[in-house]
């Protein structure tokens, strides 16, 4: 753990349990102390023992916290605890075995990281997410993307994801800089105040005045821990606008913009309406598998490609691109060139 922020005081002593729970955390073998300023009151304690303790899952701090080895004013406490400013946070030293361990981010990932930074404010960022990486680790994903960007940005006290994409999905990605910037940005978002628009390659031709779907949705286990998303009238109310962007042989080019933000809402509403997304292997059709294999691609195509947000100190409107990238674009050329031989 560091201080230098002015977000909370740190001290590192030693105590009788430290033998007892022995091993090592990032900064040393002690127990720490931390006390809690106004910058992180109010915050759960699992997700703020997740961004102070870098390189360290979620699973363990689940299970410190359940085991009482992490303790607030002396007293044991649950995940769900909310801090308070002037809270003592006892935290102990850590051992992790080594499958437990979140990796170092490799020099690639570093690099591409580094280089995907949109735009940047005062209390936030945006990156253009990769497609194949995963927002964060868990469930044997060694590490993500908000856990390798904390490595890359060691700069920063504080970063948490705003929003979330699935792996597949490139495009923008809001995070947060400080506490105060990610309760604004959460606000905006759950006012309806954040405009996220994708870009998605669907099998067919999309109709024109198919401009909106409303059908509700419903998490499942699929088997072998796998959770899928399918139409269901007891599920969740889900709604996604669409537009037609370019109509191309056998597929279509189209604009979504979901109303609520379930999981694979774009991808479930699409292949509802009969134009499910090329490149999707849990939603996909054999027709839609066959037509990206025969323009090359390799991936889902769905972009993140606009985000537009009300900057956290100012209010004012600020509105980010993503450009696509280079397979993707591909992928349109090919298919432009077939409408050309036409």
């Amino acid at each position: 753990m560091r201080g230098g922020s002015g977000d909370c005081r740190l001290a590192t002593v030693g105590d009788e349990m430290g033998d007892e729970i022995g091993g090592r955390m990032a900064e040393g073998r002690d127990i720490q102390w931390v006390e809690i300023t106004a910058a992180h009151a109010g915050q759960r304690i699992d997700n703020f023992l997740h961004t102070r303790l870098k390189g360290v899952p979620r699973t363990l701090v689940y299970r410190i916290v359940r085991k009482g080895e992490v303790r607030v004013n002396k007293k044991r406490i649950k995940a769900d605890y909310r801090l308070a400013e002037g809270d003592r946070v006892r935290i102990p030293p850590l051992r992790m075995a080594p499958e437990e361990a979140v990796r170092e981010v490799s020099d690639n990932l570093r690099n591409l990281l580094a280089g995907s930074v949109l735009v940047e404010g005062p209390g936030w960022l945006v990156i253009n997410k990769p497609s194949g990486l995963p927002v964060h680790g868990g469930s044997g994903v060694k590490i993500g993307l908000i856990e390798a960007l904390r490595q890359v940005r060691d700069d920063l006290e504080f970063l948490e994801l705003v929003h979330r994409l699935d792996r597949d999905t490139s495009g923008c990605l809001l995070l947060a800089k400080s506490r105060p910037a990610l309760l604004t940005l959460n606000a905006a978002l759950k006012q309806h105040k954040m405009d996220k628009r994708y870009l998605a390659l669907v099998q067919g031709r999309w109709p024109v005045r198919r401009d909106f779907v409303s059908a509700r949705l419903d998490r499942f286990d699929a088997g072998n821990g796998e959770r899928r998303v399918r139409v269901d009238p007891d599920g969740k109310v889900a709604r996604t606008r669409f537009a037609v962007r370019e109509t191309l042989p056998g597929v279509t080019l189209i604009e979504a913009e979901p109303v609520t933000g379930r999981t694979h809402q774009i991808r479930v509403h699409a292949a509802h309406a009969g134009f499910p997304l090329l490149g999707d292997d849990k939603y996909g059709r054999r027709q839609s598998h066959q037509l990206a294999a025969r323009l090359g691609l390799e991936r889902l195509f769905l972009h993140a490609a606009s985000l537009e947000f009300p900057e956290p100190s100012s209010g004012r409107p600020v509105r980010i691109r993503a450009p696509l990238g280079d397979d993707l674009e591909g992928v349109l050329a090919r298919a432009r060139d077939q409408a050309d031989d036409r």
